[in-house]
């Protein structure tokens, strides 16, 4: 059986293991930024953020194992005299098990997030890929996401 659903507390093996190969993939990318080991949350922090609305986790489930999550952020900004209110929903985080990539489980579980997001009321859907990975770049660019904004950086050491 398969599902979409929020995360909950007995998720937290997978989701530490899919962390994992998301570090690995920015340490292979970036290894000046990225360690090649280490835990972008504690068991306690990701019990935590399975529980607030305001970044919400949502899963791919399949035979009672998840093999893909989506970790997200809300992102408010108030009205001013230059610019609108926005609601955005920033994926902080979308990584689909190595195993099982190429079967759309990335493209089901996004849509997922885009319906949720469309159903509580957000204007737009966004998140941040690295330069080094062209897989994920392509991958969103399928999806229908277009470039909004880019981050430049200059190394100084």
């Amino acid at each position: 059986m398969t599902v979409y659903r929020r995360a909950e507390d007995r998720d937290i093996s997978d989701i530490n293991r899919l962390l994992g190969q998301v570090l690995l993939v920015h340490h292979n990318g970036r290894p000046d930024l990225f360690k090649p080991v280490g835990a972008k949350y504690t068991d306690l922090q990701l019990k935590e953020l399975f529980h607030d609305d305001d970044r919400p986790v949502f899963v791919y489930e399949e035979d009672g194992r998840v093999l893909a999550h989506c970790f997200c952020k809300v992102e408010e900004r108030p009205e001013t005299s230059a610019s609108y209110a926005l609601k955005s929903l920033y994926i902080d985080d979308l990584c689909v098990d190595e195993n099982v990539r190429g079967r759309h489980v990335g493209t089901g579980l996004y849509r997922y997030v885009e319906n949720w997001a469309k159903e509580n009321g957000f204007y737009n859907v966004t998140l941040h890929v690295w330069e080094c990975n062209p897989a994920a770049k392509e991958f969103y660019r399928n999806l229908g996401m277009q470039i909004q904004q880019y981050t430049m950086e200059t190394i100084l050491r």
